[in-house]
C-alpha cells in the first residue's frame, strides 16, 4: 500500500501548514465513512496561499482510506447523520491548533481543536483519522484522550485487541515495530540485519510506516540486492544500507518531500512522497505540488483505467472467443492445404497410367513404370477390381477433387488471417483505450464486422456520434504526429488526415496503430523520423520488446485494397528501422 507512514508524513505537514489557526467553519458527513470539512484560514495562510478556506476530505472507507485538501465540493445528505452532529456540536468554530503525526511514522493525523463550551471555558479537542486499510477509522476524542464517539465503533465481539467505544480510552495499536525517526545503527543492525528475510522486507516489517515500495527504494538507492538475505549482507553493503536508510529519513525529518507518481504504459503504477529512483529505467515519472493534488490525481487516473478495463470486459471476451476460433480454423486449413498438395502426384499416376497401364497384369494391385518426368521407376497402387483406365480416371477424380479443395482453401485461408490480424489489431487497440469513445469506436467496428449484433431502434435511427480522436503527440523539433487508436480512427488518419508527402509509420508484421507525421512541407530531422518510429512500437504488440522493427514510408506509398478490413493497408517500397519503444521524450497534447 503506498499510503503509508511517509505519505502521511507529508500530509500532516501541508495540513499543519494550511490548516493551523483556522477555524473549522463547516462540517459534513457525506458518505458513512466519510467527512467533508470546510476549514476558514487564519489571517496569515490566507495571505500566504492567497485563498480564504480549504477544504478537508477525510474518509475511512475500507477499500480505500483516504484524506487530502480539495477543491472541489461534495453533496451532503438532507439529514446529517448522529456522528456528523456531535461534532458539529463539539467543534464546529473551534480553532485548529496544530495538526500531527502520533508515534513516528504511524498511518494517523491528529488534529487538536480548541473551542468554547456551553459555559464559556475554553476546552481542547482532538479528532483522529487512522489511514489502516480495512481498519481505518475517525475517531473523536477528549483532552483527556477519552473516545466521545468514532465513525465506526469496533466492540471488543470485532476486535479483542482495541475497543473503540464512548468512554473508552483512545490508545494507539500496537505493532511492536520500531520507530525510524529515533533509530540507531545498533537497533537497526538488530532490528533489520539479523533477519534471515530479504532485505527489503526485513526493513518494512521491522519500522513503522515504511511501506515494501519504500524498502525497495532503500535498496536500490544503496546498491544492494532488495531479495538478498538481510542476514548474509556484508560490512560494505551493511554500511552502504544504513546510510541510505538515514538519508531518506533525513528527507521526512526536514520536510523534504517530492510528491511523485510513476507511470507504466501511460497508466499510474505507484505514488510515494519521495522520489522512486528505481524505476527510472522502465517507468515514467511527474512530480506534483503537493501530496493533496498528488492523490486527487493519482486515484482519479486510478479510476478511469479501472473503469475502462471494467467496461471492456465484454468486448475483450468476444473479441478473444473470435480469435480463438479463427485461430482453430485457420489450423485445419493449413493441415486440409497441407493434405491437398498431393493432388500433383495423383495427376501424375493418372498420366502415366494412361500410357502404360496397358502393361498391368490383369488383377494386379500395383504397377511400377518410369516417370518419364523425373526419369526415375515408380510404384502405383492399383485397384484390382478396376481396369488401368478406370484407375487413370480415378486417380484423376482425386486430383481434381483436391485441385478444386485448394482453390476454396485459398480464399478461405486468406479470409481467416484477415480475421486473425483484424481481431489481433483490436485486442491491441483494446490495451490503449482511455475512454469510453474510445470503446465505442472499437465496438462499432465488431458491430460493421459481424462480431456483435447491431441493435436497431428504428428505420431512420442514426449512428451514435463517436467522439474520440488519434492521440497527438509534439515532437522535440516541433512536429505533430498523431496515433490512431483502433482500426477506424487508423484509416481516417492515414486516408483523410494525412497528405501524400507526410510520412506513415507501422510495427513490422505485428498488430500496432498507424502513425503519421505531419511535415507541412518542411524538412524532416533524423530525431523526428526516430520520436515517430518509437511511438508505433510502444503502441503496438511488440512494446514489451527492447527493439520494434519499424517500417516507414511517405503516406502516398500506402495503399488500401478494395474490400480490405479497417485498418488494413498495403505498400510495397519501405524503409525500416530498429527502435526501442520509448516516448518518454514526446509531450501528449490531446487526444
Amino acid at each position: 500500500m503506498a499510503f503509508d507512514g511517509i505519505t502521511i508524513a507529508n500530509l500532516t505537514k501541508d495540513f499543519n501548514d494550511r490548516l493551523n489557526g483556522g477555524r473549522i467553519y463547516k462540517i459534513a458527513q457525506t458518505e458513512s465513512d466519510e467527512l467533508f470539512i470546510t476549514v476558514k484560514l487564519s489571517y496569515e495562510n490566507a495571505e500566504k496561499y492567497g485563498i480564504k478556506q480549504e477544504k478537508l476530505v477525510l474518509s475511512a472507507d475500507a477499500s480505500l482510506p483516504l484524506t487530502y485538501l480539495t477543491d472541489e465540493n461534495k453533496p451532503s445528505p438532507m439529514t446529517a447523520p448522529n456522528f456528523c452532529m456531535l461534532l458539529r456540536k463539539h467543534i464546529q468554530n473551534g480553532r485548529i491548533i496544530s495538526v500531527s503525526q502520533p508515534g513516528g511514522l504511524e498511518r494517523i493525523i491528529r488534529f487538536e481543536v480548541e473551542h468554547l463550551d456551553e459555559m464559556g471555558d475554553l476546552r481542547h479537542k482532538v479528532l483522529l483519522i487512522e489511514i489502516m486499510g480495512k481498519y481505518s477509522n475517525i475517531i473523536f476524542t477528549d483532552e483527556e484522550n477519552v473516545i466521545i464517539d468514532s465513525i465506526k465503533h469496533i466492540p471488543a465481539s470485532v476486535s479483542s485487541v482495541r475497543e473503540v467505544l464512548p468512554g473508552r480510552e483512545y490508545f494507539i495499536p500496537s505493532q511492536d515495530k520500531a520507530n525510524p525517526l529515533t533509530t540507531t545503527a545498533d537497533e537497526f543492525s538488530s532490528c533489520v540485519l539479523s533477519k534471515g528475510m530479504p532485505v527489503f522486507k526485513a526493513i518494512y516489517s521491522s519500522y513503522t510506516g515504511l511501506s515494501p515500495i519504500i524498502a525497495q527504494e532503500i535498496c536500490f538507492r544503496s546498491g544492494v540486492d532488495a531479495d538478498k538475505s538481510a542476514i548474509a549482507l556484508d560490512t560494505d553493503e551493511s554500511i552502504a544500507l544504513y546510510k541510505t536508510f538515514c538519508q531518506v529519513i533525513d528527507l521526512v525529518k526536514n520536510g523534504t518531500f517530492t510528491p511523485t507518481v510513476i507511470y507504466e504504459d501511460g497508466a499510474p503504477k505507484e505514488f510515494a512522497s519521495i522520489p522512486l529512483t528505481l524505476y527510472k529505467d522502465t517507468c515514467t515519472s511527474k512530480n506534483f505540488d503537493d501530496i493533496s493534488s498528488l492523490l486527487q490525481n493519482y486515484y482519479a487516473e486510478k479510476n478511469v483505467v479501472t473503469r475502462i478495463r471494467q467496461k471492456s470486459v465484454d468486448l475483450r471476451k468476444i473479441v478473444q472467443t473470435a480469435l480463438e476460433r479463427n485461430v482453430r480454423k485457420y489450423d485445419l486449413q493449413l493441415r486440409q492445404m497441407k493434405d491437398s498438395e498431393k493432388k500433383d502426384k495423383y495427376k501424375t499416376y493418372g498420366e502415366l497410367l494412361t500410357v502404360y497401364g496397358y502393361s498391368a497384369e490383369p488383377g494386379a494391385d500395383k504397377i511400377t513404370v518410369n516417370d518419364y518426368n523425373t526419369g526415375k521407376d515408380v510404384t502405383i497402387a492399383l485397384d484390382p477390381t478396376l481396369t488401368p483406365p478406370q484407375n487413370a480416371k480415378k486417380y484423376f477424380d482425386k486430383y481434381t477433387k483436391l485441385k478444386r479443395t485448394a482453390q476454396a482453401l485459398e480464399e478461405q485461408m486468406k479470409e481467416s488471417k484477415e480475421a486473425i490480424d483484424q481481431l489481433e489489431s483490436i485486442q491491441t487497440a483494446l490495451e490503449i483505450a482511455q475512454k469510453e469513445a474510445d470503446l465505442a469506436q472499437i465496438r462499432q467496428e465488431l458491430v460493421d464486422s459481424g462480431y456483435i449484433k447491431a441493435h436497431h431502434t428504428g428505420k431512420n435511427s442514426r449512428r451514435e456520434k463517436i467522439t474520440s480522436k488519434p492521440f497527438h503527440y509534439l515532437s522535440s523539433d516541433g512536429f505533430d504526429i498523431y496515433v490512431g487508436k483502433n482500426n477506424i480512427q487508423n484509416d481516417e488518419l492515414t486516408f483523410k488526415t494525412a497528405n501524400g508527402g507526410d510520412w506513415w509509420f507501422h510495427a513490422k508484421k505485428i498488430p500496432g496503430s498507424h502513425v503519421v507525421l505531419i511535415t507541412g512541407g518542411k524538412e524532416v530531422p533524423d530525431r523526428a523520423f526516430e520520436e515517430a518510429a518509437a511511438l508505433a512500437a510502444f503502441y503496438s504488440k511488440g512494446k514489451v520488446q527492447e527493439k520494434v522493427e519499424i517500417d516507414y514510408v511517405q503516406r502516398k506509398e500506402v495503399k488500401k485494397p478494395g474490400g480490405a478490413k479497417p485498418g488494413f493497408v498495403v505498400y510495397y517500397t519501405n524503409y525500416s528501422m530498429a527502435i526501442s519503444p520509448d516516448i518518454s521524450a514526446l509531450k501528449l497534447i490531446s487526444d
